[in-house]
């Protein structure tokens, strides 16, 4: 069994930032973290947003936007994140536990103050869930 702590978040692609923003501002939520990321040789942004235990994770591709995410006329969740104390512990078990695991190792980023490192599987679905450890 993979050791979650708990739900961590979750990421919602959005076409355009600077109106998901405050949308979800309105709604009470606090941005607590704005970072860049690489993608496809562009630049995109990502900003985790938060009210009271509820953290959302909201990004925007670099140029073009991804048609899939403005074509869809109901939303899109990507993916649902596990919090976890050890990444690659957790990394180890999904392989051997024969789950689809999406990276060949875990990935490293820059978010929050001292990085994370993520892994995602997929379900029978077809949906993503992530695993990830912020470091402190």
């Amino acid at each position: 069994m993979i050791p979650i702590k708990s739900l961590q978040h979750i990421g919602i692609p959005v076409s355009n930032l600077a109106q998901s923003e405050p949308f979800y501002k309105k709604l009470g939520f606090k941005t607590t973290m704005r970072k860049p990321f690489d993608y496809e040789g562009g630049k995109g942004t990502c900003i985790m947003m938060e009210l009271n235990a509820i953290v959302l994770e909201l990004y925007q591709f670099p140029d073009p936007i991804i048609p899939s995410i403005t074509s869809r006329k109901d939303g899109h969740i990507d993916h649902i994140c596990f919090d976890v104390d050890d990444v690659n512990e957790c990394f180890r078990i999904a392989k051997e536990n024969g789950y689809n695991v999406l990276e060949e190792a875990p990935v490293h980023l820059n978010f929050w103050e001292k990085g994370v490192a993520f892994f995602n599987i997929t379900g029978p679905d077809g949906e993503r869930l992530e695993f990830n450890q912020i470091f402190k």
